[in-house]
């Protein structure tokens, strides 16, 4: 019985192992999409404050489609993202919008980024121009309403560096 007791055991373990690495590369865009988008509204006033990034490793623990992912690979990625900005403003914002781009035709992935993305701008308690701007920007490559998440607004707001050249 010890021998049956430990190949289910070994057969449970491994369809769960599979199961979670399903998981993992059917949402991988969606993932790099999430912190390409918290890193570009964080990084919107110039700095990148805890909070954010606290509120955006919340989110990927809570998410079932995402917490199939170490939080280390999430932090990493999130870090790619805010170096892009850092190294160059627009090919940073390039980099983060081309993933953001390739949920586009997931209707729910995209609304529900563009909510992380809000709350991300409201963790430091000020959801200030430039991070609504940014999410407005967001919207845009979504092809999203950004009225529909109560972003009303143009692109007037967006700081210098962040409007498309």
């Amino acid at each position: 019985m010890g021998v049956f007791d430990d190949v289910n055991k070994w057969a449970k373990t491994q369809a769960s192992s599979l199961s979670d690495a399903v998981k993992k590369f059917k949402n991988k865009k969606f993932m790099e999409a999430t912190v390409a988008g918290c890193a570009m509204v964080a990084f919107s006033d110039g700095t990148v404050k805890p909070e954010e990034k606290a509120k955006m490793a919340a989110f990927i623990k809570r998410n079932e489609a995402l917490n199939v992912f170490e939080m280390p690979e999430v932090i990493t990625a999130f870090e790619k993202y805010v170096q892009g900005f850092e190294f160059d403003l627009q090919i940073g914002k390039g980099e983060a919008l081309n993933a953001i781009g390739k949920i586009k035709k997931n209707s729910d992935e995209a609304k529900l980024l563009i909510r992380v993305c809000c709350a991300i701008g409201t963790s430091d308690g000020d959801f200030d121009d430039s991070e609504k701007a940014a999410v407005r920007e967001i919207c845009r490559e979504l092809e999203l309403n950004p009225e529909e998440f109560g972003l009303q607004g143009t692109v007037g707001n967006m700081p210098e560096w962040m409007q498309k050249k």
